[in-house]
């Protein structure tokens, strides 16, 4: 990890973003609780604007198999080779270091929505999270654009849903007392 890390150099924030937020459009249950707990992290390294990830000692020395290692870094190749196509450096300011306190806080809301139990609620913070790493990683303003947008919506999606939980939920507790 701390060699992909480094090999990404000031886009590093973006790949990690995209590496950890990849998985969690799986369903799979627990993927969300442990790489959200990642992204946040990753959200606070973004807060305190260090140009680097800077990855705990453990998360760092993390060596995958071979037969993993070669299925993550197909998985990047093919995320960046299909955004290739359409993304280019514009509004790149959007992506750079200044903004990335403002980007941090929607990272942060968005990997507490993966961590949060909800079955396929982490489909929309993922795509946004995608997003914004993609506009890191290529210094695509309206990447980042598209993914403050998705996060707005993931956003609304889930306080709509935890909402209607209440309701629903308070509804049927009173039923039972």
């Amino acid at each position: 990890m701390r060699a992909m890390a480094q090999a990404h150099g000031a886009e590093a924030h973006g790949a990690l973003l995209l590496l950890l937020a990849m998985p969690c459009l799986l369903p799979v249950p627990g993927v969300g609780t442990v790489l959200g707990v990642g992204m946040a992290a990753l959200a606070v390294a973004m807060w305190r604007g260090q140009g680097e990830p800077c990855l705990p000692q453990r998360v760092a020395n993390l060596e995958l198999s071979r037969h993993w290692a070669q299925r993550v870094l197909e998985g990047l190749a093919s995320a960046y080779e299909t955004a290739g196509r359409h993304a280019k450096a514009r509004l790149s300011h959007l992506a750079g270091p200044t903004w990335r306190s403002a980007l941090a806080v929607a990272v942060g809301l968005m990997a507490i929505i993966v961590v949060l139990p909800i079955p396929f609620g982490n489909l929309l913070p993922a795509l946004a999270l995608m997003l914004i790493g993609l506009g890191l990683v290529f210094r695509d303003g309206i990447a980042v654009i598209l993914g403050l947008l998705m996060s707005g919506v993931a956003l609304v999606a889930t306080t709509g849903l935890l909402l209607m939980t209440w309701i629903w939920g308070s509804e049927w507790i009173l039923g039972w007392v």
